[in-house]
């Protein structure tokens, strides 16, 4: 195994890596039309030993059954069976029984594993119950069912998340330790992390991940990189191995990726900002975009904002799911907070980003910017959703756009404009999502209850933490 440090970073790398890429994956299938006999074929090109059939638990941290290659064709054939009473909101004892169905068209191989004895591929899977239904607590089927909603009015709907996260120097045992550099936003000559982002686009290009954009964030030790927009379900997917690829390419170095919201006080936080568009099934055209629209939006845009802006505070639970996400979410700083639209506005939560005049038909589209990375993306794409269809479906309007910069107005200046903020905190997300009928539906009573139970004890082990700033603080009283 090459260790990443010792690679050149040249465009002759960049090339071989490609080339492939095209002979030993999807490139040169159709996505839609892998069969069996492709997956068994690309698992012996590429020696697999085994395979990781993976799925989400309700949090969106990634589980896996891995099997020998000897078993992929049975799997594929008869799916793979195994006990789900002990994953995080699925089911009881007495109902253990579960399976996975592998979706073909996720087959890869994972890099890091490449030029290892254990070559790994992997396979997303959907949960079945043992009676041949989808499993209704599974975070990829309950995006399936939100976008089949928008597929019987005739809309795709795309998504393209902007990852931040930051890389930790680690100790002896593997634990974090200290922010990697001392670089600021898009520095060059300070950033110590140049070479290992453009290792993490390699991976990220060898799982047939299109990384568009790499750079240094705000923060120290701070990093974002941007991946190509698609359909969402697509994009949750390649959102979830986009985790798993930078969190193994960074323990390869010997450090450590977290996408914790906010890891420092007095620091940037970050975010998943989401762009959001619809497409129309009968042509591929940008519903969103209507060139005498405000800001070249349709109606059809303008209600699904509305929506979203009625519904944010029930979103919030599922796009802002932990504790530490309101530590970025404060009033009074630089966080999307406030509960408004506009363009060249960024103190507001949903943006419309300028657009190349000759692009505009294509690329038109809405910008949430409250998300945090800690979001399962399959929940988060399917409760945005969610919330647009019923703008849409009750043809909702959007409030006039704003663009002052809401940062500088005061508290009575804001009641006035009628602006509102996202949660405060995690249990007032989860308050106004046990009472949103369209949130909480969106995610169907058996994800909500056990999604629910989880973040009261969430957030009851926080209120009853006492922390090291109150020891200090309180001490001498």
């Amino acid at each position: 195994m090459i260790p990443y440090s010792t690679q050149t970073d040249t465009r002759t790398e960049r090339d071989v890596v490609r080339a492939v890429k095209r002979e030993h994956s999807f490139a040169k299938f159709p996505r839609a039309n892998v069969n069996k006999e492709m997956i068994l074929q690309m698992a012996k090109d590429n020696a697999v030993q085994f395979v990781d059939m993976q799925f989400s638990d309700i949090f969106g941290v990634l589980k896996a059954v891995t099997i020998p290659v000897h078993k992929l064709e049975d799997a594929l054939t008869h799916n793979v069976w195994f006990d789900g009473s002990s994953i995080d909101g699925f089911t009881r004892i007495m109902e253990a029984d579960m399976y996975l169905k592998p979706d073909m068209n996720t087959f890869t191989v994972l890099p890091w594993t490449k030029n290892g004895e254990d070559v790994t591929a992997r396979l997303i899977c959907d949960v079945y119950m043992p009676d041949g239904t989808p499993f209704e607590g599974d975070p990829r089927f309950v995006l399936k069912r939100q976008l089949e909603r928008a597929e019987k009015l005739g809309f795709t709907f795309n998504t393209g998340p902007e990852f931040e996260f930051f890389l930790f120097t680690t100790n002896e045992a593997g634990e974090a330790e200290a922010v990697h550099d001392n670089a600021g936003y898009f520095d060059q000559t300070t950033d110590l992390a140049l070479q290992i982002r453009r290792h993490m686009a390699f991976s990220l290009d060898e799982m047939g991940i299109e990384v568009e954009a790499l750079h240094h964030e705000v923060a120290e030790g701070q990093h974002e990189i941007n991946f190509k927009y698609g359909d969402a379900l697509a994009t949750a997917d390649n959102a979830t191995s986009f985790k798993l690829t930078l969190k193994a390419v960074a323990q390869r170095m010997g450090l450590h990726a977290t996408f914790m919201p906010k890891p420092f006080f007095g620091k940037n936080g970050s975010g998943m900002h989401v762009h959001q568009s619809f497409s129309k099934i009968e042509n591929g055209s940008n519903a969103f975009y209507d060139k005498e629209g405000t800001y070249g939006l349709s109606k059809l845009a303008q209600s699904f904002i509305a929506g979203q802006l009625k519904h944010i505070k029930a979103m919030n639970a599922i796009i802002n799911p932990v504790v530490n996400s309101y530590k970025r979410l404060v009033v009074g700083y630089e966080a999307p907070v406030n509960v408004a639209w506009g363009q060249q506005n960024r103190s507001a939560l949903i943006r419309v980003p300028r657009i190349n005049p000759e692009l505009a038909e294509r690329a038109s589209r809405i910008e949430l910017r409250c998300p945090d990375p800690s979001a399962n993306p399959y929940l988060a794409f399917a409760v945005m959703l969610a919330a647009g269809l019923d703008g849409i479906e009750n043809g909702l309007e959007a409030p006039a756009p704003l663009e002052v910069d809401i940062w500088a107005l005061n508290a009575e200046e804001m009641a006035e404009k009628g602006i509102t903020t996202v949660a405060a905190n995690l249990h007032e997300a989860i308050e106004a999502l046990k009472n949103d009928d369209v949130i909480r539906g969106a995610l169907g009573e058996h994800l909500f209850e056990h999604f629910y139970t989880a973040k009261m004890t969430e957030w009851d082990e926080y209120r009853m933490h006492v922390s090291e700033w109150e020891l200090k603080k309180y001490m001498d009283k």
